[in-house]
């Protein structure tokens, strides 16, 4: 019975320590860029973007569909590292081990 107990513990203690680790990894940012830094995305830890910067050189009328073009790749980027970033921060927690916790809305 003090082996279920010490697991039983173990659990809390891993649950207590992913909700900080979800906090913390919200508070974090990366930052990405596309076309030579003419956008660029942040997104915290978790992959929700903060903020979008496009240089004003890039909006002209007929630079529409590139700027566009370029607003996908820098989120794109930003959300991938995010989701390296959390993976990483899982793996030190979980000792390694593949746990189920996918970023939501990733």
């Amino acid at each position: 019975m003090n082996n279920f107990q010490q697991i039983l513990q173990m659990g809390q203690q891993v649950q207590a320590r992913i909700s900080q680790l979800q906090t913390e990894l919200g508070q974090k940012t990366v930052t990405c860029s596309s076309g030579g830094g003419m956008v660029t995305v942040t997104a915290d830890g978790r992959g929700k973007l903060r903020s979008i910067k496009i240089d004003p050189t890039v909006v002209q009328a007929e630079d529409v569909e590139m700027l566009e073009d370029l607003v996908i790749a820098a989120v794109n980027e930003a959300q991938n590292r995010a989701q390296q970033m959390y993976d990483d921060e899982m793996r030190k927690v979980s000792g390694g081990l593949q746990l189920p916790f996918p970023i939501p809305g990733l």
